[in-house]
Parts: structure tokens; C-alpha cells; sequence
């Protein structure tokens, strides 16, 4: 690729040291993007590409790994450059061997660590991506009106807009309007991975955890933990641990059924009806609550 000269020369402003590519190696970037392994012999890369216009989603994915590593509780690739280069934007970030076995425990522990770096607000200072989709961050004080607006209240225009109205809208109306009576504890503006899936955690040979592909702003650490519950699970020890360090409030096994519904609404508008009766399942559920 004509575009590979360009990165080589950035990762070597970058990182103050000449780099010229030796080897290289596409390999799963996931349903998004394509990625290449780079090595100059001594040093490896992993990059990322997607076509020039989607250089904003990267640049705001590497503030997010600075912002996760700046917190010095999970480990995370660091950030090395990102740019454009003909038509392909880019993201470099250090290479890391993800063939260990996770820790489970150790992992709880360190997100629960993570969840203490704090914020003033609620949201973060750039909009990001959820996936493929926007995921605006505007930020806010209060998380009633942050996750009515920007959360949940932006995943159901969007499913409007793809054509699902109906009991759907409907129904996550009530939802939006009855909100205050399924939050109503009063959680703090924790650091969040905010995609937290277990496709996006691995572990060093050493048995270091690791994060990667985050959606990061200032929230409910409840939605990330949520989140490790829903495609598969995370695990008991995970959760444990987790507990161990920091208790949660009651009713957390409702409020997580409410922060999983934004990542159901945005597969569903992402991929298609498949998750339509998932989607409106979890809202009669939430609804039955607040009755």
C-alpha cells in the first residue's frame, strides 16, 4: 500500500526514532476496520485503517487509550500516531501479545481501580463511537438528563429513523419519561472503557489484563460492569473481585437490564431486526419496575 511509506515516516516523528518497515501482516481488525501488524525488526505496531473521512473516530478512540492509560489501573496499547495517508486514515498503537490466560479476579480488581479516576461531569470532552455508531458526550451534570439525552434518547431516534417506530417508540417514550424511577441512586462520573464486551479484553503471557477498543466518557461504572454481562459474561471471579473492592448499590440487577438496552438498541440499528424483540423485551421489563 503506497500509504504505508507516510506511517512509517509518522511512526518516526512520533516516537523520535527512525522507523522503516520491514515486515508486515494484515490480521482481524474486527467488522470495522482492517489492520496490519508492522515491524521494523525490533519494534511492532499494530494499525488500524479505515477509509480518510473516519479519521475522527480514531483520533477520539487514541484519546481514549491516553485517558485509560493516564489513570495507571488497566493496562491498555499505547496510542502512537494517527493521521491520514491518501485515501486511508490510520491509528497506530503498540503491539501487545494478548495469548495469555485472563485473570479474571485481577481484571475486576484493576476495572474497579479504573472506575475511581473520577470526572466533574458526566460525558467527555469529544464525541465518539459505539461501534460504527456516534456516540455524543455532551457533557452534563446530571445522569438522569446525560443518559435520557445522550444515551438512551439518541439510540431510539436513530431506530426511528431506521424505520422502527411502532410499540418500540412507544414504549421507550414511557421509559425516557419514567427514567428518575429506575435511577435513583446517585453514582459518581467514573472513567469508562464504555464498550466493555468480552471481544475487548485480553491478557499478556505475564497475566496482565488488557482493554482495548474503548468508547470512553465519564458515567455509571455500572454501565461498564453491565456491559460484561451481556455478550457471554465475564465471569464469577470477575465480578467478585470486583465487589470486593468497590460494593455496588442496590438495585443494580435492574439498572443494568436499562444500560445494556443502549448497546441492544445500537446492534439493533446496526445490524438489523434481529434485536428488535430483545430490544422491546427489556423495555416491558424496565417499564413493569417503574409502574
Amino acid at each position: 500500500m503506497k500509504a504505508w511509506g507516510a506511517i512509517a515516516e509518522h511512526i518516526g516523528a512520533a516516537t523520535g526514532e527512525p522507523f522503516q518497515i520491514q515486515r508486515s501482516r494484515s490480521v482481524a481488525g474486527g467488522c470495522i476496520n482492517r489492520a496490519t501488524l508492522l515491524s521494523d525488526g525490533r519494534r511492532d505496531y499494530f494499525v488500524k485503517l479505515n477509509s480518510a473521512d473516519r479519521l475522527a473516530m480514531f483520533e477520539a478512540e487514541s484519546e481514549g487509550l491516553a485517558a485509560l492509560a493516564a489513570a495507571n489501573a488497566i493496562r491498555v496499547p499505547g496510542p502512537v500516531c494517527a493521521g491520514v495517508a491518501g485515501d486511508q486514515c490510520y491509528l497506530v498503537m503498540e503491539r501487545l501479545d494478548l495469548g495469555g490466560r485472563l485473570d479474571a479476579a485481577r481484571a475486576g480488581r484493576q476495572l474497579a481501580q479504573l472506575h475511581r479516576a473520577t470526572g466533574d461531569a458526566f460525558g467527555w470532552h469529544r464525541d465518539n463511537t459505539i461501534g460504527a455508531t456516534p456516540q455524543r458526550n455532551k457533557i452534563c451534570a446530571d445522569w438522569v438528563v446525560f443518559w435520557r439525552a445522550h444515551r438512551l434518547g439518541f439510540q431510539l431516534e436513530l431506530a426511528a429513523a431506521n424505520g422502527y417506530g411502532g410499540r418500540l417508540q412507544s414504549a421507550g417514550e414511557r421509559l425516557l419519561i419514567g427514567l428518575e424511577g429506575l435511577l435513583l441512586h446517585r453514582p459518581l462520573p467514573s472513567l469508562l472503557h464504555g464498550d466493555l464486551w468480552g471481544g475487548n479484553i485480553g491478557s499478556t503471557p505475564d497475566g496482565q489484563p488488557v482493554v482495548f477498543d474503548p468508547a470512553v466518557y465519564y458515567g455509571d461504572r455500572e454501565t461498564d460492569l453491565a456491559m460484561t454481562e451481556l455478550f457471554g459474561g465475564f465471569g464469577a471471579d470477575f465480578h467478585r473481585a470486583y465487589r470486593e473492592v468497590w460494593p455496588l448499590d442496590p438495585g443494580y440487577a435492574t439498572r443494568k437490564i436499562l444500560y445494556n438496552l443502549y448497546h441492544i438498541l445500537n446492534h439493533l440499528n446496526l445490524f438489523g431486526g434481529g434485536y428488535l424483540s430483545q430490544a422491546q423485551g427489556m423495555i416491558d421489563r424496565l417499564l413493569a419496575e417503574i409502574r
